[in-house]
This record gives C-alpha cells, sequence and structure tokens, in this order.
C-alpha cells in the first residue's frame, strides 16, 4: 500500500492574495489546486488556442506576480509562493 505524501496534504497558510480566489487556509496544497482550478474554469481563463496557458484577471495577476499569462507548470510554482 502507497503511503500518502504528508507534505503534500499538510494544511497551508493562505496569502490574502491567493485567499480572494481559493477562500481563507488554511488548506492542504491539493485543495489550493482544485479551487484555483475551479475559479479558472468559471471565469473562462483557460487560453482558447493553448489550454497549458492560463489568461490572468486582475485577482490572479497578484497571484502570479503581475503576469498577464502563465503556463500551468509556471502557475504552480507561481502559486506555491503564496503558501507558508
Amino acid at each position: 500500500m502507497a503511503k500518502s505524501n504528508s507534505a503534500f496534504m499538510k494544511p497551508m497558510n493562505v496569502s490574502s492574495d491567493l485567499a480572494v480566489i481559493v477562500g481563507k487556509g488554511p488548506m492542504p496544497r491539493s485543495e489550493v489546486v482544485k479551487k484555483l482550478w475551479v475559479y479558472i474554469k468559471k471565469n473562462g481563463l483557460q487560453d482558447e488556442k493553448n489550454k497549458r496557458n492560463i489568461n490572468a484577471d486582475s485577482d490572479l495577476k497578484k497571484v502570479f506576480g503581475g503576469k498577464g499569462t502563465v503556463s500551468m507548470f509556471e502557475m504552480t510554482k507561481l502559486v506555491s509562493k503564496h503558501l507558508s
């Protein structure tokens, strides 16, 4: 039986900028990513032509360090800066 990754499931504090999108923490990183995708889908922020890119609205730009478009992989790195 595989052991669950306790570091991945550990509740993390969410920054105020990220809390606007995913809600107040603490919550596990997996839950933050899940809620982030709900927000992206609900607001139609996934790029139509290149589905790997996310087009940030004003709230997401604060989380993405001011960038207008980021890839899914870059998004994970940028979001981790808002978790402690």
